[in-house]
């Protein structure tokens, strides 16, 4: 339940920004969405032993930092921004592809965890189906620039799992709290900088914010703390299935998007290929264990 629920809440994160952008700017959005969740966490990670100040020496905050930046600030800012450009639904199929984007960057990071032929093949489907999201006709309102934002955020994202992996120890509540506090101190002052101070011209908007900040960043990074520790790996596979087909369910059902059939020919080659690359492990997690 934990899992689905991770999937729905994550799923809905781009209508959310998509509705909150028709009444703020896509800083504010960000910022909004990044300094609400740190307001969020910060005394949630106090309350269960977890606070930012659990975070010790220049290294740990040297990896929050990363993570707070590349990972949370810039992410969320090219995720805005492009769905400025696309469809929501369009959004969520390109975040389908973050394990599949992992997969090299272990390759090169982590060979220890090992790719072999089937994770190739995996790999090679997925980004054949990144190529039909990208190519020409896929939207005819979207633009470009974008689908590129949107893929390059899950591109972000797949960069920070994987340094994420290779952090040292440290609370997993904290470690979310202090990454969003780092994002929204970079943030905050960034939009202010760039778009002056914040105007709601539709108070929808600023409801949608909440909802983005509270439910697909602040509580869903709680559930994932609770996921890994129930569920291990599994839940990156079954979170990376359920994400794009909640966005582009929402996307048709509530935001009214017209979604060509190329979108779900490129929807299928990212979920095949993500179903390729993980086949074993997901056959070794569902397998039943037998006590001795």
């Amino acid at each position: 339940m934990l899992i689905l629920s991770l999937g729905v809440i994550w799923g809905t994160a781009f209508m959310g920004v998509s509705t909150a952008l028709t009444g703020l700017t896509p800083w504010w959005v960000t910022a909004g969405r990044v300094g609400l969740a740190a307001l969020i966490l910060i005394p949630i990670g106090a309350a269960m032993g977890q606070g930012i100040t659990q975070i010790k020496g220049a290294r740990v905050w040297a990896f929050v930092g990363f993570i707070g930046v590349f990972s949370t600030a810039l992410p969320f800012a090219l995720l805005s921004w492009g769905l400025t450009q696309v469809p929501s639904a369009f959004a969520g199929v390109a975040m389908g592809s973050v394990p599949l984007l992992v997969l090299p960057l272990v390759a090169l990071f982590s060979p220890d965890e090992g790719i072999g032929p089937r994770r190739i093949i995996g790999v090679g489907l997925g980004f054949a189906g990144l190529l039909v999201l990208m190519g020409p006709g896929a939207f005819g309102e979207g633009t470009l620039a974008g689908r590129l934002a949107c893929v390059g955020a899950a591109a972000c994202y797949a960069v920070g799992s994987v340094v994420t992996r290779r952090a040292p120890k440290i609370p997993p509540v904290a470690f979310a709290a202090g990454s969003m506090a780092i994002g929204a101190v970079v943030l905050v002052p960034l939009a202010y900088l760039l778009e002056g101070a914040p105007e709601l011209t539709r108070p929808t908007a600023l409801w949608a914010l909440f909802y983005v900040a509270l439910f697909p960043t602040g509580l869903a990074a709680i559930i994932r703390v609770r996921v890994i520790t129930t569920a291990g790996s599994l839940f990156m596979s079954l979170t990376s299935y359920m994400v794009p087909l909640w966005a582009v369910l929402f996307g048709v059902t509530i935001m009214g998007e017209a979604l060509p059939p190329q979108l779900f020919w490129a929807l299928g080659l990212i979920l095949f290929g993500i179903g390729i690359s993980q086949s074993r492990s997901i056959a070794q997690q569902l397998r039943p264990r037998t006590r001795t």
